[in-house]
This record gives C-alpha cells, sequence and structure tokens, in this order.
C-alpha cells in the first residue's frame, strides 16, 4: 500500500483531470489543495488526490499529490494496489480513455510472480502507473 506520492506534472489542471477519472474506478477522488504559504519553503503547492479509506479516516489510506514540475525534473513511477483484476483491467480502460498512453495492456505477469496481474499506463509527462492485483494480498475493503 501507498501512504502518498509527489507526482510532477507540466499542466496541473490537466493532469488533475487525467489522474481523477483514471483512478475514479479504484474509488479515488479529488479532495483538496495544500498553499505552501501555510507551511515550509521547501513544500510546494499541492493538489490531492485520495483512495476512499484516507478520505474517510476509518481505515489506512493513500494519497497522491500533484505539484508543478520544475525544469529538468524527471517523471515517476507508481505502483496502485488493486483488490481484484477486474480492477485492474477497469483503471486501465478509464486512464487510456482519460488520455493516457498504454505501456503493458492488462495481463499476467507471472515473470514477477504466480497471480500478479497489472497494466500499465503513462501520463502526459511520462509518468508511468502501474496498476496492480497481487492474488495473494489481503481485500483493502471489505
Amino acid at each position: 500500500m501507498i501512504d502518498h506520492v509527489y507526482i510532477s506534472v507540466t499542466d496541473i489542471d490537466k493532469s488533475l483531470a487525467f489522474y481523477s477519472e483514471a483512478l475514479k474506478p479504484l474509488g479515488w477522488s479529488l479532495f483538496g489543495n495544500y498553499d505552501a504559504a501555510s507551511g515550509p519553503d521547501s513544500v510546494p503547492d499541492l493538489y490531492g488526490i485520495a483512495d476512499d479509506a484516507y478520505l474517510s479516516g476509518k481505515a489506512v489510506g493513500s494519497s497522491v499529490w500533484l505539484r508543478q514540475r520544475k525544469p529538468g525534473e524527471t517523471g515517476l513511477y507508481i505502483g496502485i494496489v488493486c483488490d481484484t483484476n477486474e480492477l485492474v483491467d477497469a483503471a486501465y480502460a478509464a486512464a487510456i480513455k482519460a488520455g493516457g498512453t498504454d505501456e503493458g495492456k492488462p495481463a499476467d505477469r507471472t515473470y514477477f510472480a504466480r497471480g500478479y496481474y497489472a497494466a500499465n499506463v503513462a501520463d502526459f509527462d511520462g509518468n508511468r502507473i502501474e496498476f496492480v492485483h497481487k492474488a495473494w494480498n489481503p481485500k483493502r475493503h471489505p
């Protein structure tokens, strides 16, 4: 499970639209912004997207924070836990529909391990997302 990740992007609005649609099938949604003026100089403006566990406060959840990319920064790769193969498929389809680029259609990835099912996409800035269901993981949501 991921707690939080910063993703540096070139277009905040376009990227917020992409991530909110790509992660919607997994119960994620936009939830707020962090204003850099309210904290230390090292923390930039941030734009948050979180899963329903994080938003409810009833369980440990995950969040992603987008930030404006600075010249010379590179992209990111992040793995997002899915509770079923069908959710991998749904998230992949939503990401492609939202404008993502295919980097590996949903499939068993037995070269990693038996029961490892995943799909990969890239966003507009080359950040890579892996939607993954590991058969041995317990379900995160009842």
